[in-house]
């Protein structure tokens, strides 16, 4: 392989890299809910790239489970089963605790102040009746815990789950209480204020356990 072969290879390397990264960031954000259909010419046109680096980012997003690719018809969002939910909803929640242990020890003033910020805004948010909206600060709340704690190994992993989440789902389901879901997150958030690392871990676990049991709850329609 020359030279100029192997600078190829690293700049479609790139590229599939960043198209992955944006599509699922637009999965997170429920841009491209399950069963969208994602059209490998446009987001080539949209990047201003070959259909190639696309195709490699549809075949990453393939192997996380997030995107069906379908011979000869296109790929598709994928919707995850209640048992990969349920999976993935216990193994973040192990992270989010971790991860709350160790924000609690050097979270500092200025990351309690955008956490309560984030918090006041869910509660606008759930007032509006807003559960997209809200979702996203919610997203974003459990981010930001993730990146206090300090440990790129775990946030990479978390992120990898990210998509998994119960967020924009619990959110989305008829009949949850929007005002409840924001408030919730306050137990979590006196814990790091008050740098006790013990009850953040609790309760962060807690957290997940619960979204994980009104999802549970939703699809056996017993949610009122």
């Amino acid at each position: 392989m020359t030279a100029k072969d192997q600078d190829g290879e690293v700049e479609r390397s790139v590229l599939s890299e960043q198209v992955k990264d944006r599509l699922l960031q637009q999965i997170v954000d429920g841009e491209l809910p399950p069963g969208s259909r994602i059209v490998e010419t446009k987001v080539a046109k949209e990047f201003g790239t070959s259909q190639a680096p696309v195709r490699e980012a549809l075949r990453a997003l393939s192997s996380l489970g997030l995107v069906e690719v379908r011979p000869h018809r296109g790929a598709w969002v994928r919707e995850p089963s209640p048992e990969e939910l349920a999976e993935a909803a216990e193994v973040r929640g192990a992270l989010e605790a971790f991860a709350a242990e160790q924000a609690a020890k050097t979270i500092t003033d200025k990351c309690i102040r955008k956490l309560e910020r984030l918090v006041d805004e869910m509660v606008a948010f759930g007032n509006a009746g807003d559960a997209h909206e809200q979702a996203l600060k919610n997203a974003e709340f459990h981010a930001t815990i993730i990146g206090a704690s300090g440990n790129a190994t775990l946030e990479r992993t978390w992120r990898l789950l990210e998509p998994f989440g119960q967020t924009y789902l619990t959110a989305s389901m008829p009949g949850v209480d929007l005002m409840w879901l924001a408030e919730r997150h306050n137990e979590l958030l006196d814990a790091l204020r008050d740098h006790d690392s013990s009850r953040a871990s609790d309760a962060a676990r807690k957290h997940l356990h619960e979204a994980a049991q009104i999802k549970e709850a939703s699809n056996l329609g017993t949610i009122d």
